[in-house]
């Protein structure tokens, strides 16, 4: 039996860990030899409605091991994920460890997997946006020089690894993403009540997300995101904005949560499960967002989307026109607004099972 301990500890690892998860479940219906499945939570994302709601709608095995490494800064909450982490392993001694993504988790397993040689599975391997100055991209590089099988959601994040000359264990496997959007597309069709409980109307509304702390913690480019959307929400078109922990407290912070509030066409709610996040992908007119994950399910549901920062991982979706990138200033963010670019379908991200594929590798 082939041992697995799997590292999540944000919203978008929790979605690729449904995936890989479902399949493994599907796998060990078979007459081959089975898997065993462990997670670990590092509880890097600590708000119920960012950690705990994603494993019971989506199905996922509750974690063997729950840390509580948030809400610190990044060099602690590393290091004590690394110590945590590290502990579990020299117990477990799995047959390997998988990571997914550029988070603290993701760089704090990878970090302690390889240097008691268990070898190291990064999932969405290969990206990169060129910017240092974001922790994640640091983590993702980082990663991928100590992982063992690097699985790639694009050819683009293939020839990245071999300009840093990683050539072994490199495979293309197409995008886990693209599995859930596929699989929780439908499920949030047909559970999903958000569409009513906010009283909207297909394509008749935008959504926004803002996270990356390049947004949230400096004044001068929080208030500029928030005075475009105020000027793009309006009565024919409202702007819902669900808020992260992180986004709230900077808001209020810098004097601008009430603003927000006031605005009539403007819907602020608490950070969204998966299945309503989904429907209102589907729904949007537009979405606005800094997350690297909700531009790439902006084009799985073909929404087009504007992205509130200097560049992106997933520049193929620019390239395909679905995505525009406008940075944090007012201005831009109405121009590409006002923008309608030429778009066209994107055969990169696989046929919907990555899942399956990276299975097959280890």
């Amino acid at each position: 039996m082939k041992k697995i301990i799997t590292v999540v500890g944000a919203r978008p690892q929790f979605i690729k860990a449904a995936m890989f998860s479902r399949a493994i479940q599907l796998h060990n219906q078979t007459d081959r030899e089975p898997v065993n499945e462990q997670l670990i939570h590092t509880g890097q994302h600590y708000d119920e409605n960012m950690s705990r709601i994603f494993f019971s709608e989506m199905g996922i095995t509750r974690p063997t091991w729950q840390l509580h490494c948030g809400q610190t800064t990044h060099g602690a909450m590393t290091g004590q994920m690394l110590i945590e982490i590290e502990k579990i392993l020299l117990d477990q001694r799995p047959d390997y460890l998988v990571v997914y993504g550029d988070t603290n988790s993701t760089l704090a397993g990878a970090l302690a997997a390889s240097k008691l040689h268990i070898p190291v599975v990064h999932i969405e391997a290969g990206l990169r946006s060129f910017n240092k100055a974001m922790p994640e991209e640091i983590n993702r590089i980082l990663t991928d020089h100590v992982s063992t099988l690097l699985c790639c959601p694009t050819h683009e994040a293939v020839q990245h690894l071999a300009e840093e000359n990683i050539h072994a264990g490199v495979y293309h496997v197409g995008d886990i993403m693209y599995d859930a959007a596929l699989f929780f597309g439908r499920q949030a069709e047909e559970t999903s009540d958000i569409m009513q409980r906010l009283q909207l109307h297909s394509k008749g509304f935008r959504l926004c997300t803002v996270h990356r702390a390049e947004n949230t913690d400096e004044d001068e480019r929080l208030s500029s995101i928030v005075a475009a959307l105020k000027q793009i929400a309006s009565s024919h078109c409202p702007l819902v904005f669900p808020l992260h922990p992180r986004t709230r407290q900077y808001l209020e912070k810098y004097q601008l949560l009430e603003e927000l509030t006031a605005h009539p066409n403007i819907r602020l709610t608490e950070p969204l499960g998966f299945l309503d996040m989904v429907m209102l992908e589907k729904q949007a007119s537009t979405i606005l967002t800094d997350s690297g994950g909700v531009q790439k399910e902006a084009y799985f549901h073909r929404t087009p989307c504007i992205t509130l920062r200097e560049e992106t991982e997933w520049t193929e979706t620019v390239t395909a026109g679905w995505n525009q990138i406008a940075g944090y200033r007012t201005d831009q963010i109405l121009a590409c607004l006002e923008n309608n670019p030429v778009r066209h379908e994107i055969d990169e991200y696989g046929q919907g099972n990555t899942a399956q594929k990276i299975l097959e590798l280890l």
